[in-house]
C-alpha cells in the first residue's frame, strides 16, 4: 500500500526492451537506503517489484499490462519519476490509501496563475471522481477541486510543484491515474441491488424475477 507522499525524484537511468516487457533502472538515493529484493517501490504511481538494488539504483520489471495502462510505455532514459516505499503497518497515512494499480491515464492540461491544474480525464474513469475526493496522478495524492465529464482540476501548493514531477509537466503530457479504490468497491457491491431497483420499478410496473446476490 501506497499514500501518495512522493519521497523522492527519481531518475531513468537504462530502459532494456524485452519481449512484451521492459526492465528499468531508476536512481533513488533516498528509497534504496533500505530496499531489497522483492520490495514494492512506486514509480510514478505504478507499482513495481525490486529486482535488483545497488549503489544507489534498483531495477524492475514492467510487463504488458502495465505498459499498456500507464504512461511507463512512453518513458525514456533521463525522464524524471516520483518514487515512493510501500507504507509499513503502523506508518502515518499522509495521503490516501493507494495500491499502485493505475487505472489509466490522463493529459496535462494547463495551470493557472493560482495553482489551480487541470487534467483531461477517460470518460471511463469520470464516475469514480468526485469534488473533495481523492485522486493519484503520477502517484502524487490530490484532493480533487472540481471535476466534469471530461476533466478534473487539482489546486497544487509550491511545495507540490517543487517536490514532484508535476511542477515540471507541459501541455499534452501524459499522467498515470489511480481512483479512490473504495469507489470502485462500492460500484461494484451495490451494482446488484441497483439493478434490481431498476427492474421492479421499470416501465409499467411490472417487478422482474429477484437474483440472487453473488
Amino acid at each position: 500500500m501506497f499514500t501518495g507522499i512522493v519521497e523522492e525524484i527519481g531518475d531513468v537511468v537504462a530502459i532494456d526492451q524485452v519481449p512484451d516487457a521492459a526492465r528499468l533502472t531508476v536512481r533513488g538515493p533516498l528509497v534504496t537506503t533500505d530496499a531489497a529484493h522483492g520490495d514494492s517501490i512506486a514509480v510514478s504511481g505504478v507499482c513495481l517489484t525490486v529486482v535488483d538494488v545497488a549503489g544507489g539504483e534498483f531495477t524492475v520489471d514492467v510487463v504488458h499490462e502495465t505498459l499498456s495502462r500507464s504512461s511507463l510505455a512512453k518513458v525514456r532514459e533521463g525522464d524524471r519519476v516520483n518514487l515512493e516505499r510501500a507504507t509499513p503497518a503502523g506508518g502515518r497515512l499522509g495521503g490516501h490509501i493507494m495500491q499502485g494499480h493505475v487505472d489509466g491515464t490522463g493529459t496535462y492540461l494547463a495551470r493557472d496563475e493560482r495553482g489551480m491544474t487541470r487534467f483531461a480525464l477517460p470518460p471511463e474513469l469520470a464516475r469514480y471522481v468526485v469534488e473533495k475526493g481523492s485522486i493519484a496522478v503520477d502517484g502524487v495524492s490530490l484532493t480533487v477541486a472540481a471535476v466534469t465529464a471530461e476533466q478534473f482540476g487539482v489546486a497544487l501548493i509550491p511545495t507540490t510543484l517543487e517536490l514532484t514531477t508535476l511542477g515540471a509537466r507541459q501541455p499534452g503530457d501524459p499522467v498515470n491515474l489511480e481512483v479512490d479504490v473504495l469507489a470502485k468497491y462500492v460500484e461494484r457491491l451495490a451494482s446488484p441491488h441497483l439493478h434490481r431497483g431498476a427492474g421492479e420499478n421499470g416501465p409499467g410496473g411490472a417487478a422482474g424475477p429477484a437474483e440472487e446476490d453473488t
